[in-house]
């Protein structure tokens, strides 16, 4: 009998309710795996009808009824997330909390870790990712060195969120030590999410030093998480892993490459009605097109990203998007509603308990706006990304601060500058109003952006000379990375091109895909 007559027999005919509330959560759990959230829904349907409806079990016993609260709390998770429905994950926890009370009343120690994990992930879409590492670390505790799927998942989700809080080092140390466990898992779905994470950890490390080496790993990792999810099936996240080689190749300046993987991933994301990840494959091409100079794209999609995401929960990614639509409106000059995006970034970061999001925001609102805002109100968000970024062990954004500290020294001294110039001016007797005039146009924005510029450019000349026009050298002089100092270079700097060495094409990976 094919299973879905089984399971339309089960739900008429089935030899007891008990039996059949076990072999519909069984089904459900497995449609989840394979990224078929909605047809999970649908198998449940008996008992629980949509998001935000407790789920219909007074006649079971405790168990049962346990059994049925979790798999509608993770589907509450999952759904919430790609149709963006806000208060999904709060019904989702309420859920899976009420799951695993009665699971840890009945003494049912695996089905309470599950229920631990998947309260963790509701946890960090939220961005809440101390009380996700809190809820893990519980789960691991509780299951001890017992081999099991749910160890799996925990031990995967805590190097999750370790990335997710930019400690890319701790993540892979963890990554590392549970490889053997994941190697010799028969769950395919499971090994292609590991090696996805592996990937994706070794590329944000890959990129922020500038090593080769973890670049051509994160690629082979992509490829095995391919192989692994095509097996079993789950067609959501293959899509997620054609989203992320997209954004590698973006990183790497292969561009027309990379728009290749994200409108893939953003078609298939379409044809799966997964609106949370099509915003997020949107959020992933602005920053591509922000890379090619093309922000009137750029600022297009932001902006489309940013108003999906407004409808759900997931505040650290909003936090993201509103940052990259920060970005591109003040590269069209459209500074006013910059400065308003990159605040609510601030303050969305600020409430969903993600620091690291609204440090970024805070930088990039001192970089972007530096021709606009009074210079005590850009040290005022350079204190805040500084305070807020402290501990990020992103070597990117570390460079990024010093090179901000740099320019508002600059923009300091060409204030002090001016202003002794205008006190000696009016010791002569020029204090006329077109003096005073003169004076403000010395300090205007538009003057203000050109010596910061002018500033910026002797620093990059002077890096590029001492270091034979070897643009890695140079970045590492100036504390930048090799990818940033080229696209200043090539944005703001033409004029210093030939100073540089000519382009050397980087080897081409071993790794190819199709």
């Amino acid at each position: 009998m094919k299973l879905e007559s089984k399971v339309s027999t089960l739900q008429k005919t089935g030899p007891s309710l008990e039996d059949r509330v076990q072999f519909l959560c069984a089904r459900a759990k497995e449609l989840e795996d394979a990224g078929e959230f909605e047809a999970a829904q649908g198998v449940l349907g008996e008992f629980w009808q949509r998001i935000g409806v407790r789920p219909e079990v007074d006649a079971l016993s405790p168990v049962a009824q346990a059994g049925v609260f979790l798999r509608a709390g993770t589907l509450s998770g999952w759904i919430g997330s790609f149709r963006q429905i806000t208060g999904a994950q709060e019904s989702a926890k309420d859920l899976i909390s009420e799951a695993a009370r009665i699971f840890e009343e009945n003494d049912s120690q695996e089905h309470l870790a599950e229920a631990r994990v998947e309260l963790a992930i509701c946890y960090w879409r939220e961005g809440a990712l101390d009380e996700a590492r809190v809820t893990l670390d519980e789960a691991l505790r509780q299951l001890g060195d017992v081999e099991s799927e749910q160890r799996l998942r925990a031990l995967l989700n805590r190097a999750t969120i370790e990335k997710l809080s930019h400690r890319y080092d701790d993540s892979l140390r963890r990554l590392r030590e549970a490889a053997p466990l994941f190697q010799s898992s028969t769950n395919n779905a499971l090994k292609g999410k590991f090696h996805n994470e592996h990937a994706s950890v070794l590329k944000n490390l890959g990129l922020a030093q500038d090593r080769s080496d973890y670049i051509d790993q994160a690629l082979v990792e992509y490829t095995a998480a391919t192989v692994y999810l095509e097996q079993a099936g789950n067609q959501r996240f293959l899509a997620m892993v054609e989203n992320n080689i997209g954004l590698l190749l973006a990183r790497l300046g292969r561009l027309s490459d990379a728009q290749v993987y994200l409108d893939r991933a953003r078609s298939l994301f379409v044809a799966l009605k997964d609106k949370g990840m099509v915003a997020q494959v949107d959020d992933t091409r602005a920053r591509a097109f922000i890379t090619e100079g093309l922000f009137t794209k750029a600022e297009t999609l932001a902006r489309a990203s940013v108003r999906v995401l407004e409808e759900g929960d997931e505040l650290s990614l909003l936090a993201g998007a509103l940052t990259t639509h920060g970005t591109t409106l003040a590269r069209l000059g459209n500074f006013s509603n910059a400065r308003a995006t990159f605040e609510k970034a601030i303050r969305t970061a600020h409430n969903a308990g993600d620091p690291e999001s609204g440090g970024v925001a805070a930088l990039s609102m001192a970089e972007e706006l530096t021709s606009y805002l009074p210079f005590s109100e850009l040290v005022a968000y350079y204190r805040i990304a500084e305070s807020e970024l402290a501990k990020s062990q992103r070597e990117e954004i570390q460079n990024r601060l010093n090179m901000c500290a740099r320019l508002l020294l600059s923009t300091k001294s060409a204030l002090e500058a001016d202003s002794t110039s205008m006190i000696a001016s009016r010791s002569n007797g020029n204090e006329s109003n077109l003096a005073q005039t003169e004076f403000d146009a010395q300090v205007s924005n538009a003057s203000l952006e050109e010596q910061v510029r002018q500033y910026e450019g002797k620093l990059i000349s002077h890096a590029l000379q001492s270091s034979d026009g070897s643009v890695t050298r140079a970045a590492r002089i100036l504390g930048i990375t090799h990818q940033g100092l080229a696209f200043i270079l090539n944005g703001r700097h033409k004029d210093l091109l030939p100073a540089r060495k000519p382009v050397k094409k980087r080897r081409r990976s071993i790794i190819r895909f199709h």
